[in-house]
């Protein structure tokens, strides 16, 4: 999108760029309106002997989180103090929180809601390609495709702009398929849908590699050629004939047949996944399962063909790059790998034995909090745990049960409500840096205009929080090639200590108003410098971004990684000659399929899985508070089948009470023939009683550590006067 700013007011126009092609959705259109909503937060907030959050400085709130960090860590060492980042941070940022944990804080406690979001699809990729991108071909490509399966995804509703090219699609006389136990908007549009019963889309992938095998479509001289494992695959298929999947998922024969058959025979298909095949305990394998059909049928690398992974958070892809999840260092390089720690800690001017180990997951970080051996400090950047985890009243009590909870934000989300400290930060349309999109396209986002007079920049409060609790050494520092991170006022040259103040009484720059180096324009060059770092720091990596300069995404409408020189091309198309294994071969996996975590029982009959809707987005802090998409999108509700409504006597609109073993939701019903009669479906965009994660389930894929959102066991009932 493009800004403009006229008399103070912030302007949305569309852009004709290669991916939207001036295309915008409606929370596009809107997201200007957030810059100056009267519920912005413009200064730090400290929480009181009244319990109560009140205004402060910035010294004050540096000085409660400094004393914070100290006290955790003396009284119970490094791991007592987690950090949790967001998938909607810039790629700088996601660094920098990375770099602040393990150098600064010594912590191996960090991860990001991203594990909540594309991780199965990254574990798959990489070990079927040996790389994670999302899409590994140029999103136009998809326009071009004879047959498009889709497996849990509704861009209609999640991604607009991305529709046109389903449209384009079917228009040029190609075939759209849709894998989905709703009938979405995205559904409505296809050719086919297949409608399983939630928890079975592997059944389903496996009985349509069968299909292929017995109708002799397995391209067996791409099989020879580029791949490895393919028997083990084989075998398990052969148990997979169509029938047992129609018992198992629901799915008629006939619609498998027909999906295997458009997929076997087009010039060029695709298959792409998302949430709602990955959101389970087993996602890991239902996404290798689609890469194993994809794979048999000779797609990815050939052009015009392949499998892909749409991405959901503003930086879904970059997010999960360069350092913010528990067992990666920037690059997507590995923490466990003696190399990529050596590479990073020179960059970062440490000793490779001083970088902790990998962490554990998001939920499992989030589930140890305030325990006996968990972390006691938590800081929060760009994420709203309270109302995005599963199992959300049981992490909501964790939360509480710390002895230090910091979150930065500009709004107050229901876990910045919480908080005992909360720090008001820029919005994206006050601060430079770049975003990787789900095509693995570097873009960079530029500053219209400079924060509010005493909010500062997730960069410039790591900076700032980096120089108050390092122990004084300059390799803790954020240091580049061309000097440090942080603002000049931070002491960078080293002649007063950082953390000069013991008591934490003063920040490490002393404008406690925030007004000093605290413009767009300063943390701008802030950003360019922590890019070059990470430039460095990722070269050489499966993630390379070492040739991808500022200049040169302005120049060329973004850059594709891995690019890692910068007078060489970069990689708009991934395994047109080799995948990024040892061997060149992409790797077939053997996957059988399991029941869901949680079965349906006789006190828990129907099965409960969850989503988006068009006008609402994530957990719903930006979106809830912009009054088009309020007015759209009201409050949350419970979809059911007309004849699960007639059972239970429930009109339209009446007000639910959904149950598991872990919690309770209350919405009104939406009666819809779009969902099967055995499921029910709820958005994740509401806290409160409206708040769906209070019922889902905390299982975890044994790979991704993925929580199973998609399917639990539940039980409905009205909610009498």
């Amino acid at each position: 999108m493009l800004l403009r700013e006229r008399d103070g007011q912030v302007e949305v126009l569309p852009r004709d760029f290669p991916t939207n092609r001036g295309g915008l959705c409606q929370k596009g259109w809107t997201a200007a309106e957030l810059l100056d909503h009267p519920e912005r937060l413009t200064t730090p907030l400290l929480r009181g002997p009244d319990g109560r959050l009140a205004p402060a400085t910035w010294a004050e709130a540096y000085a409660r989180i400094v004393a914070g960090i100290r006290d955790t860590q003396a009284a119970h060492g490094p791991d007592a103090v987690a950090v949790f980042g967001g998938g909607g941070l810039t790629n700088e940022k996601a660094y920098a929180l990375g770099r602040f944990a393990r150098v600064a804080l010594r912590t191996r406690m960090i991860d990001y809601n991203g594990r909540f979001c594309m991780s199965s699809a990254a574990a798959a990729g990489m070990r079927a390609f040996g790389i994670d991108r999302g899409l590994p071909f140029p999103l136009a490509d998809l326009g071009h495709a004879d047959t498009l399966l889709l497996v849990g995804a509704n861009p209609a509703e999640t991604m607009p702009p991305l529709a046109r090219y389903l449209t384009e699609l079917r228009e040029r006389g190609g075939q759209l398929i849709v894998v989905d136990p709703r009938a979405t908007a995205t559904a409505r549009l296809a050719d086919l849908h297949l409608q399983p019963l939630p928890g079975t889309d592997l059944a389903v992938a496996n009985a349509l590699l069968h299909i292929a095998l017995t109708e002799g479509w397995v391209d067996r001289e791409y099989v020879a050629a580029r791949t490895e494992g393919f028997d083990a695959v084989r075998r398990i298929a052969a148990g997979w004939w169509p029938a047992r999947a129609e018992r198992l998922s629901g799915v008629p024969v006939a619609d498998l047949e027909a999906t295997a058959r458009a997929l076997a025979t087009a010039r060029n298909a695709v298959i792409l996944t998302a949430r709602g095949a990955e959101q389970h305990a087993k996602g890991v394998d239902t996404v290798t399962a689609f890469v194993n059909l994809a794979l048999a049928l000779g797609l990815p690398g050939r052009p015009g063909s392949g499998y892909g992974c749409l991405t959901g958070q503003g930086n879904g892809q970059g997010g999960r790059e360069h350092g913010q999840k528990a067992d990666q260092l920037p690059g997507y390089r590995r923490i466990d790998d003696p190399a990529a720690r050596a590479h990073v800690a020179a960059i970062w001017g440490v000793h490779p034995d001083e970088l902790p180990g990998p962490g554990v997951s998001a939920y499992e970080l989030l589930d140890a909090l305030g325990t006996p051996t968990g972390p006691r400090t938590l800081l929060v950047f760009g994420s709203n745990p309270v109302v995005s985890a599963p199992r959300a009243a049981r992490i909501e009590r964790r939360l509480r049960d710390l002895d230090l909870l910091v979150v930065t934000d500009f709004l107050l989300s229901e876990t910045a409500a919480i908080a005992d400290v909360v720090l008001p930060t820029a919005q994206w349309a006050e601060e430079d840096g770049t975003m990787t999109n789900l095509e693995g396209r570097v873009l960079r986002r530029r500053a219209l205009r400079e924060p509010p007079p005493d909010v500062r920049t997730d960069l410039r409060v790591l900076a700032d929080l980096t120089a108050a609790v390092d122990a004084g050494a300059p390799s803790y520092r954020f240091l580049s090639s061309k000097g440090p991170l942080h603002p000049p006022s931070a002491a960078a040259d080293g002649a007063q200590p950082p953390g000069a103040a013991a008591d934490g009484a003063q920040p490490p720059d002393a404008a406690a108003d925030g007004t000093e180096h605290g413009g767009a324009r300063q943390d701008g060059a802030d950003a360019r410098v922590v890019f070059a770092e990470l430039r460095r720091a990722s070269a050489g990596g499966p993630a390379d971004y070492a040739g991808v300069t500022w200049e040169r995404i302005d120049a060329a409408d973004g850059v594709f990684w891995p690019c890692p020189d910068e007078d060489g091309p970069d990689t708009p198309r991934l395994f047109t000659e080799r995948f990024a294994t040892p061997t060149g071969r992409a790797r077939f996996h053997p996957v059988e399929h399991r029941p869901a975590a949680e079965e349906v029982c006789a006190e828990y009959p129907l099965y409960l899985t969850t989503g988006r809707v068009l006008a609402q987005y994530q957990s719903g802090t930006q979106t809830r508070r912009v009054g088009a998409l309020r007015r759209a999108a009201p409050e949350p509700f419970v979809e059911l089948h007309p004849d699960l409504a007639a059972r239970l006597g429930v009109g339209d609109g009446e007000e639910l009470r959904v149950t598991s073993r872990r919690g309770e939701l209350r919405a009104p019903a939406r009666i819809t023939a779009t969902i099967r009669p055995d499921t029910l479906f709820a958005p994740f965009h509401w806290g409160g009683t409206g708040r769906v994660n209070s019922v889902t389930n905390d299982a975890l894929d044994p790979v991704s550590r993925m929580p199973e959102f998609k399917v639990c066991a539940v039980r409905v009932e009205r909610v009498t006067p």
